[in-house]
């Protein structure tokens, strides 16, 4: 892990919430659960709420399930060695309970694992293929993992005993010292040299062969954590220029293929932007990298090799995977490493966690490609360690205090309310967002079909007071209030016909002209406005980019429902030359044109009518004809 930045903090808890019960399996309602900043609820169980065919005065968000985007992976944390450490100082009957509630009723099911130390290291920095200085081990004929088989292995094999779906991620914090240029698993970097490029991989191979015959395969691999951060705070690190990365990628891609194995490679494995600190200490020879790594990585020949790309929360926001997904939109996205760390006043450290962690990783990951939502350390101690360098403010998923007392922290619920309901292979669908992960006190969300069938809709209040909400689903509405900071999941069974079109190559003008195109940018916290009164002649025109059938389109004015249009006149056209009225209705918020199939390329929607409130289009989304 690296520095922090902005991020906020996790705190502890002695309450043990219930397991969680099966899904509601009824059309006419959906279930909620419900976290809250005071700790009051927490994954609490909140009932059903009922469906019903009228729509809502409320701010409604609206659920495409026919429009899909990634598949989700799974949710989790890191047996790091500390984490390890400290669950092996309970009894083994407590160590079973605290792994049960865990991987049983939280159902986390995806874990990164450090290969060798980390700054979370209960004792000396170690690899698995460490000789005395000046010495060297090309065939790796020292390379043992006895270390882990003491605690780590058995957690992770007594885990996957307890969640079947789990799977397993790898990453290095350093190489053996002997293949870097300083001698030591802190700082310096890979020795320029094909013979080390090939004993790094053929390292990294012999680790996931090992894994796997100690029955815990390894799904994805990385090969260096944090590559750009050059000076660690005393635990092992180094730099690893995208150059050298591929060097390294293009022999080990081959490598795993021969040896038989199906782990799949990610680059990067670092902030979602580049700390300003990591980028003034660039070298020469990587300044390219500066802010760009992803990018420069995959534009290598190891592209062949590369899965995906995985992502930390320390610096930047998650806007960071949606541009990299749009430049490769072939590559996946992982999230793999975010903490929480305790908050100035620990009082606050369990509001503080909960509401940064549901906007940034659980809501905003998600919203932007991410497969994987991964913690840090699965579980501390009550000092937030051991740990050798590195954080010391760091909090797990759990805490294991003095006399065996555990505590489940913000981040326990916060990845429940993912890994309790979304099954892995379920796929993120379209739902209509309005609040940031910057925070602009709205509700914010991000929904899932799952491969039973099954939605699940995430929500969370950003505004510390209570909002009333609706959903709208397949022509059925229901409605909820969240308490302030509070974190809710829903899961409904339905059908919807709808068939959504997705706004590729959409286009808009406007008048008043400024900021058209935030009409048709997907993105509902965002808007087009008149910023001013209504007035006769003031116009949004979406261009559809080419022509096509079109049922209804839908102008939807957002959170802000006072700005709906009072009087209007909706046109179409299919060469933006013959235009042609188009029947309309207006529920508040939604104002919907009904197309009838017709081949469309142009809507336009004129305001006929004065009005003192401003007008104003949040999301613009047009639907096939069913």
């Amino acid at each position: 892990m690296a520095r922090f930045g902005t991020v906020l903090v996790a705190v502890a808890t002695t309450v043990l919430a219930a397991p969680i019960p099966a899904a509601a399996h009824e059309t006419s309602t959906a279930r909620v659960w419900i976290t809250t900043p005071d700790g009051a609820s927490r994954l609490a169980d909140s009932g059903r709420v009922t469906f019903k065919t009228a729509g809502s005065s409320a701010p409604t968000v609206v659920v495409d399930p026919n429009r899909r985007f990634q598949t989700m992976a799974g949710f989790g944390a890191s047996i790091t060695d500390s984490s390890a450490s400290v669950l092996y100082r309970l009894d083994p009957g407590a160590r079973t309970a605290v792994m049960e509630s865990l991987f049983r009723d939280n159902r986390i099911n995806y874990l990164r694992q450090p290969i060798g130390a980390s700054d979370f290291t209960d004792g000396p920095a170690y690899t698995y293929d460490d000789v005395p200085a000046g010495q060297t081990d090309f065939a790796l004929r020292r390379f043992s993992i006895g270390h882990d088989r003491v605690q780590i292995l058995p957690l992770l094999r007594q885990a996957r005993r307890l969640n079947p779906e789990l799977r397993v991620m790898a990453t290095p914090w350093s190489p053996p010292a002997w293949m870097k240029t300083n001698g030591s698993l802190i700082g310096g970097r890979l020795i320029d040299s094909p013979a080390i490029y090939r004993a790094y991989a053929a390292y990294l191979v012999k680790f996931v062969q090992a894994y796997r015959w100690e029955g815990v395969p390894i799904d994805t691999l990385t090969i260096q954590n944090e590559p750009q951060n050059r000076a660690p705070a005393g635990y092992p690190g180094m730099d690893l220029p995208s150059w050298q990365a591929a060097e390294v990628i293009e022999r080990l891609g081959p490598m795993l293929r021969a040896a038989g194995e199906k782990t799949k490679i990610l680059g990067y494995d670092h902030n979602w932007s580049e700390h300003p600190n990591d980028a003034a200490g660039t070298p020469p020879d990587s300044v390219a990298d500066i802010d760009h790594y992803p990018q420069e990585l995959l534009r290598t020949r190891a592209a062949r090799w590369i899965a995906g790309t995985a992502y930390h929360c320390y610096y930047g926001d998650p806007s960071a995977m949606t541009r990299l997904h749009n430049e490769f939109p072939a590559k996946d996205i992982y999230f793999t490493e975010c903490s929480g760390s305790q908050s100035s006043d620990p009082d606050n450290t369990f509001s503080d966690t909960l509401k940064w962690h549901a906007r940034n990783l659980i809501i905003g990951n998600t919203r932007n490609w991410a497969k994987t939502v991964i913690n840090w350390n699965l579980a501390l101690d009550e000092t937030n360690g051991p740990h050798n360098g590195g954080c010391g403010t760091c909090t797990g998923v759990v805490t294991v205090g003095a006399g065996g007392a555990v505590a489940r922290n913000a981040e326990y619920y916060t990845l429940g309310h993912l890994a309790r309901f979304v099954r892995p292979g379920a796929v993120r669908v379209a739902s209509t967002s309005f609040g940031t992960t910057g925070w602009n006190g709205r509700v914010m969300d991000v929904a899932f079909v799952n491969p039973d069938g099954s939605t699940v809709l995430v929500a969370h209040n950003e505004n510390d007071n209570p909002q009333a909400f609706a959903v709208q689903y397949g022509g059925r509405t229901f409605e909820y209030t969240l308490p302030g900071g509070a974190l809710a999941t829903f899961v409904w069974r339905g059908h919807s016909n709808d068939r959504p079109i997705a706004p590729t190559g959409w286009t808009a003008t406007a008048s008043p002209a400024t900021d058209a195109a935030l009409a048709v940018d997907d993105d509902a916290s965002s808007r087009w406005t008149t910023g001013a009164a209504h007035q006769p002649g003031q116009f949004l025109q979406v261009d559809l980019g080419r022509t096509r059938s079109v049922g209804r389109i839908v102008f939807d004015t957002g959170a802000d429902l006072g700005d709906f249009p009072r009087g209007y006149a909706i046109t179409a056209s299919a060469d933006g030359k013959r235009w042609w009225p188009v029947a309309s209705t207006t529920t508040g918020q939604l104002t919907e044109g009904d197309l009838k199939g017709r081949s469309v390329r142009q809507v336009r929607i004129t305001l006929t009518t004065a009005a003192g409130s401003w007008w104003s289009v949040a999301d613009v989304r047009a639907y096939a004809r069913t």
